[in-house]
């Protein structure tokens, strides 16, 4: 069994709707969900906009390889409603975004997969919620 970490933040619509909503689909599609922080209002990183986001970090113990883990959490965005992942440094609003974190003590280096995230020592949203749960 793999132990993965996953940020979660939403800014559109019900936001504590959208992250519980994930944590459920996470728990159904990823892996048992064993441990939730709690959540948090935050203000947007990288962008301006006039939504806060509210963020959260999940612990997952999981089947699933790392690349799997990335397949079912963009499946699950797309499904909430996400048409469009961020790019080249260029954020936006969002109904929900996943984030991969850590997945146990490896290291990934590809174009569209990076282990452990490579900015999450950068965004307080993660590192508030992430050091409840570790």
């Amino acid at each position: 069994m793999n132990e993965v970490y996953l940020g979660l933040g939403s800014n559109l619509g019900d936001r504590c709707g959208n992250i519980n909503r994930a944590v459920a689909l996470i728990g159904r599609r990823v892996g048992t969900v064993t441990r939730v922080s709690s959540l948090i209002e935050t203000e947007p990183w990288g962008f301006s906009s006039d939504n806060t986001f509210v963020n959260a970090a999940v612990c997952v113990e999981t089947l699933l390889t790392p690349r799997q883990v990335l397949e079912a959490t963009q499946a699950i965005e797309r499904e909430m409603g996400r048409t469009a992942k961020s790019t080249d440094g260029q954020y936006h609003d969002r109904l929900i975004d996943i984030d991969i974190l850590m997945y146990d003590d490896i290291h990934v280096d590809e174009p569209d997969l990076k282990i452990p995230h490579p900015l999450m020592n950068e965004r307080d949203f993660v590192m508030r919620p992430l050091s409840e749960i570790l």
